[in-house]
């Protein structure tokens, strides 16, 4: 259900574009819009492993610096049938993880120096059952290409206002243009969040199905979103959807409908049928 939402939403990003395209530069402005777009998002798509690991000075652990983590994933890979990706530590009391990398041969998993003191040995199995079931599901192409969609749609928005919509404003339709070029992004950010946040969905589900063990997904869930609270993880906007849970952006506001992920009550929900694990919950 949750791949089928997906579909409906990035074909709802695309069909922004064709109308937004429409009314501002025809068909060589949405495909000149989205070519710059996929231009730029070219580079992160084969690269933002590098970066978000960089950017968080995440530090490469071999199987004897690590061998709790190098059990699970290992057992897990093989359930799932993916190669076994490359393990990183974040040196930050912050409890959180994240899965990088394009396609399942090029993947890495992350993990806090937080989230290791915190969760116990099946809560950890979830959390990184959660992180492969996000590569074998190939999100980051799937975020690559609503990132794209939406930054094509605001790009042509942007583009088409102030350079490609003069004709039309003089002919009176200088409102019409303002909307579409504060609404047609709006909708496309919208529809961008409602993608990680399925996905996220998605690999709760998976994650819970490779391990058999719901419950522990839940209980590391709660714990993570308590904790993290106390000791946040200071994020940027462009590669927070990657972690478990959200970490802290600076200048958030409208948490819950700006998110990219949904509320963890709403997750823990869906996996055990009941909001809260401990009695405390997000």
């Amino acid at each position: 259900m949750n791949i089928f939402k997906t579909a409906i939403l990035l074909t709802g990003l695309t069909l922004i574009l064709v109308l937004a395209g429409e009314y501002f530069g025809g068909e060589g402005g949405a495909l000149l819009a989205f070519a710059v777009a996929a231009a730029m998002n070219f580079f992160s798509y084969f690269y933002s492993d590098k970066i978000a690991l960089r950017m968080y000075r995440a530090q490469a652990v071999t199987r004897d610096q690590l061998p709790r983590v190098y059990a699970v994933v290992e057992r897990l890979t093989g359930r799932a049938g993916i190669p076994m990706p490359k393990i990183y530590v974040l040196p930050t009391e912050s409890p959180n993880a994240f899965a990088t990398g394009r396609n399942p041969q090029h993947a890495s998993v992350a993990v806090t120096h937080g989230i290791l003191a915190l969760l116990n040995d099946d809560e950890l199995e979830g959390v990184l059952a959660h992180e492969l079931s996000h590569v074998r599901n190939r999100d980051i192409l799937t975020s690559s290409i609503a990132a794209t969609l939406a930054g094509a749609i605001t790009l042509l928005a942007r583009m088409a206002f102030w350079f490609g919509g003069v004709e039309r404003r003089r002919n009176g339709g200088m409102i019409g243009a303002i909307l579409m070029l504060l609404l047609a992004p709006l909708a496309a950010m919208l529809i961008q969040l409602w993608v990680s946040r399925t996905r996220e969905f998605e690999a709760d589900a998976s994650g819970a199905h490779l391990t058999g063990n719901p419950y522990a997904l839940a209980s590391a869930l709660e714990k993570i979103s308590g904790v993290s609270k106390r000791v946040p993880l200071a994020a940027s906007a462009s590669n927070a959807h990657m972690f478990i849970i959200a970490p802290l952006l600076s200048g958030q506001s409208f948490a819950n409908l700006f998110s990219t992920h949904p509320p963890v009550r709403e997750r823990i929900q869906r996996l055990i049928g009941r909001p809260s694990v401990l009695g405390a919950g997000d």
